[in-house]
């Protein structure tokens, strides 16, 4: 009876939403470290004290070639340094596994125009059960995950 309770309380608990981490989108990066983004006061008062953050590695590719196409290579690099110095961030591999998930994602908002790192964002949140998400990109709020900004 004991073990069977312990199963319970593991499989209920894998249901819970994680409160006290955040998946992390490109966009949230972005506002933070251009000082001329719309939404830079919001995001840097965000990363001033931050829970537990996740992003994708697909995430990481999209900030660096922005970065790289918007400014230089300097910029996308200290981007990368950022990335690597920030305690809060973990990131999340993608495998094959992770592509065949992401592209079920894809085909489930069939309607939508998801890149590849969005759907890889739906999954890592859906997987994680997150409660938030930093991003101002409305497609990251398909599956009911709350943003943390909301854009019309």
């Amino acid at each position: 009876m004991g073990r069977k309770t312990e199963q319970h309380r593991r499989r209920k608990g894998a249901e819970a939403k994680t409160p006290h981490e955040a998946y992390v989108d490109t966009s949230a990066f972005i506002a933070f470290l251009d000082s001329s983004d719309s939404f830079h006061q919001t995001f840097k008062r965000l990363f001033s004290s931050p829970p537990s953050l996740i992003a994708s590695t697909l995430v990481i590719a999209e900030g660096h070639g922005w970065f790289l196409k918007r400014y230089d290579k300097n910029r996308a690099a200290e981007f990368l340094a950022f990335v690597e110095a920030f305690p809060a961030l973990r990131l999340q591999g993608f495998d094959t596994n992770e592509l065949a998930k992401a592209r079920r994602m894809c085909a489930r908002f069939g309607d939508q125009k998801l890149t590849l790192a969005d759907a890889h964002g739906l999954v890592i949140m859906h997987d994680r059960r997150h409660a938030a998400c930093w991003s101002t990109d409305r497609h990251l709020s398909l599956t009911g995950v709350s943003l943390v900004i909301t854009l019309t």
